[in-house]
């Protein structure tokens, strides 16, 4: 049994599917298909069977995939401390956020990172924040930035920002007509005057897609849907162009003359942003010194 073996089998799991895991593993899906039919072989067990869209552990391959994450997990610890141990201030560290909010939060804090530790080299993974906080518990992450719907984060001492949620529209859309300036930082607009507008909505699954039925549920309304499992970014580009409503992030506001962006009531909405670490306890010199790095660039700021 050969730990690339077990990234093989992992990565199938994860992907779903033999052309995913082929294509992530830079192998020719027959050769990976080939390796798998040989491994069960092996095993005398099989550890996927064949869906209509892929493959799906069976409850043997349930049993290995688990131990095999966790073999995988500690031979990346093991390395990292034996590492650490030669090059203190060296290393390496995977760290998960979204795509949508990595792009406007973690670049400036990289650079200074990079800058007091160049020989650390940091791997961004991207991923919605609940499959990040599956990862980590997994222990396949060494840190990631989640977001929590309010008051839903399991740690309140490891939030280090608070994120607004907001309401995307262009400036010539009608919803304009209801806009209330001047008491907050942002215009806010009472969500119920917008129940008759076209919404754009990310998938349910993710955070802002369950924060925008929560908030529709809480005011009372059911708005027209026109698409509801767009990316966060595609749903804010949509609304920008004037093709709807959308939610989106405060860190993810993009100022223009022509769009503008609301908080939800005079109240505001927030999701809370928290680090979090995998629960086998070790850590590296490098891991913290980007999580004290992160505290003091955002310094649990409201944005």
């Amino acid at each position: 049994m050969e730990l690339k073996e077990l990234e093989y089998i992992v990565t199938i799991a994860e992907e779903g599917g033999i052309s995913k895991a082929a294509q992530k593993l830079y192998l020719a899906q027959s050769s990976l298909s080939q390796f798998l039919a040989r491994y069960e072989a092996e095993l005398d067990t099989k550890l996927f069977v064949r869906t209509g869209s892929g493959v799906r552990p069976t409850v043997e391959g349930e049993i290995f995939i688990r131990n095999a994450r966790q073999m995988l997990q500690q031979y990346r610890r093991v390395k990292e401390e034996l590492r650490e141990a030669e090059l203190p201030n060296g290393g390496q560290l995977i760290f998960g956020i979204s795509s949508f909010r990595g792009a406007a939060l973690i670049p400036p804090v990289l650079q200074r990172f990079r800058t007091e530790y160049p020989t650390v080299n940091v791997i961004i993974s991207e991923h919605d924040s609940i499959v990040l906080q599956k990862k980590v518990a997994a222990g396949e992450l060494d840190m990631a930035l989640v977001a929590f719907p309010a008051n839903e984060c399991p740690r309140k001492d490891s939030t280090v920002l608070q994120d607004e949620v907001c309401l995307v529209a262009n400036r010539a859309h009608p919803v304009m007509e209801f806009a209330h300036y001047g008491q907050l930082s942002r215009p806010w607009i009472d969500l119920r005057d917008t129940a008759n507008f076209e919404y754009l909505l990310s998938k349910r699954s993710n955070v802002l897609g369950a924060v925008a039925q929560q908030q529709f549920k809480e005011y009372g309304i059911n708005p027209p849907v026109i698409n509801e499992n767009l990316t966060a970014a595609f749903a804010q580009s949509m609304a920008v162009h004037g093709l709807g409503l959308a939610f989106t992030y405060g860190s993810c506001a993009v100022p223009s003359a022509d769009v503008e962006y609301f908080s939800l009531g005079k109240e505001r909405y927030f999701v809370d942003l928290a680090l979090m670490f995998p629960p086998d306890g070790y850590r590296s010199r490098s891991n913290r010194a980007l999580e004290e790095m992160i505290r003091e660039f955002f310094n649990n700021e409201e944005i």
